[in-house]
């Protein structure tokens, strides 16, 4: 084993190239304008290597349009490049980085409808993906619901794609965590976490003229900090990398962590409740598919009954809209219909659902823009909730709450009661205790059983809405909020 260095010399070392490291630093801070619109161009091309071309894309569709022999013809193109940058025990140990390209055809044949797809965009794999999605359809029974295929259709402009997402560099995302486990290693911590960065192209056609095509980037940050037997958690994720900052995100997790050391053990009961947006996050993601027509109408859905009944609180209204500026995802379904921005919940009430094409034909309404790709069980989904939020800070939740809890995140959620929508999980990451309106340390974590109908009737106090991301739900736009008489179930011994 070699000899471990002392902690002065190290140190000596350190002290000495400090000042050649600040001078390095304040010169690096100062580009002069030739070097800054060159940087530009620079990945502003850099960016553009990781699209698939657009002649490739419609050379993909029309081969597969031409080798079809099907009556009605859809081609999906879905291409894909990632980056991930990994980091464990204060030590990057993963850069990995793929690009894929996936082609669905589906084909109707005599009523029937199926689904084959390949990853080889060669003329001959692309004829025998056309002839699998043939066969396969023969194999199927007649669908009493299957409609025509979308021709020519229109869709509002979104801009989601971002050059400097997508020309982001293994060394890019390195110079971020390096400061991260800088922070981790000066504070005595360990960290880990995950700097993501993709492109995502989606292209949707048929061989009735449609022609939909979607391109957008990725970024995403996520840390967790350790300390003695406590931990921090800190997650972010936008199409637009500039808007991630590691370093706040690190310190959020570091403090954390460090504040949960010795955590204290307070009974179970109902408690009011501060939730930061990744726990809402996590909670009312549950929610999205029972605002199905589909999941309605088959009784899977808790608001079977229940449209048009006031059910959560006055300060509850919930919209699903693709075309908010945090929101992220193409302007079309999985069939081709442009998206709407649809009105779900108004002020306690539930108002409107979701429709894919074939459901609005059945249930004698409108398509709004949220069908699944066929052929599929589900019908439809709501893919980018946004909450109203309000102007209660964080901090004045917490300043006005006499006795109550602070839950950074949940984890490990299941579904105990779909009808009730009572969730069952435990609190994780940083759980502490409020009195007298302030913070008062650590608590054990807890496990709850709460139903999210009662807990959003229940909603004292909303913060303002922000992009959240969380790891049991996908990304949406929620607010921090406070409630009352959160049932926490169970004391766990961390």
């Amino acid at each position: 084993m070699a000899p471990r260095k002392s902690k002065k010399k190290t140190a000596r070392k350190a002290a000495a190239k400090k000042p050649a490291r600040k001078a390095a630093r304040k010169q690096a801070r100062k580009p002069k304008p030739a070097a800054k619109a060159a940087a530009r161009v620079k990945r502003g091309a850099a960016a553009v290597r990781y699209l698939v071309p657009r002649s490739e894309i419609d050379r993909i569709v029309s081969r597969v349009l031409k080798f079809s022999r099907a009556e009605e013809t859809e081609v999906v193109v879905d291409a894909t490049t990632d980056a991930l940058t990994r980091f464990a025990n204060n030590t990057i140990h993963q850069n990995v980085a793929e690009q894929g390209i996936s082609v669905s055809v589906r084909a109707v044949v005599n009523g029937r409808t199926a689904r084959a797809s390949t990853n080889k965009t060669d003329d001959e794999s692309l004829a025998r993906v056309a002839r699998a999605a043939e066969r396969l359809a023969l194999l199927q029974p007649p669908s009493e619901n299957l409609l025509p295929m979308l021709g020519k259709q229109k869709y509002p402009p979104v801009a989601r794609f971002f050059p400097a997402t997508a020309a982001a560099t293994p060394a890019d995302r390195a110079r971020a965590v390096v400061r991260v486990v800088d922070l981790a290693t000066r504070r005595e911590q360990t960290t880990a976490g995950i700097f993501a960065t993709g492109v995502s192209q989606s292209t949707l056609a048929t061989s009735r003229g449609l022609f939909a095509y979607h391109e957008q980037t990725r970024a995403e940050f996520s840390v967790t900090f350790l300390d003695g037997g406590s931990s921090g958690w800190a997650k972010a994720n936008f199409g637009d990398i500039s808007l991630i900052d590691p370093g706040a995100l690190a310190e959020s997790a570091s403090r954390k962590a460090r504040e949960s050391l010795q955590p204290r053990e307070i009974p179970a009961g109902r408690y009011t409740v501060i939730l930061e947006p990744p726990a809402v996050l996590d909670l009312v993601g549950f929610l999205f598919y029972d605002f199905a027509a589909t999941a309605v109408e088959d009784k899977r859905s808790c608001l079977t009954g229940r449209m048009g009944k006031k059910i959560f609180g006055d300060n509850i209204t919930i919209w699903d809209d693709v075309y908010h500026p945090l929101q992220a995802g193409a302007p079309f379904d999985g069939e081709g219909v442009p998206r709407q921005k649809v009105l779900l919940v108004d002020r306690g009430v539930p108002k409107n659902l979701v429709y894919a094409r074939g459901t609005a034909k059945r249930l004698k309404a409108k398509p709004t823009g949220h069908g699944l790709p066929l052929p599929n069980e589900w019908g439809e989904a709501p893919l980018n909730l946004v909450f109203a939020g309000g102007e209660t800070s964080t901090d004045q939740m917490i300043a006005s709450t006499e006795k109550g809890i602070l839950v950074t995140r949940f984890w490990y959620i299941r579904e105990v009661d779909p009808y009730r929508k009572i969730l069952t999980g435990m609190t994780r990451d940083g759980t502490f205790l409020v009195e007298n309106g302030k913070v008062a340390g650590a608590v054990k974590n807890f496990r709850f059983n709460q139903s999210m109908i009662e807990m959003l009737a229940s909603v004292e106090a909303l913060g303002p809405a922000v992009r959240s991301a969380g790891e049991e739900s996908f990304e949406m736009v929620v607010p921090p909020m406070k409630v009352r008489d959160f049932h926490f179930s169970e004391v766990t011994k961390f």
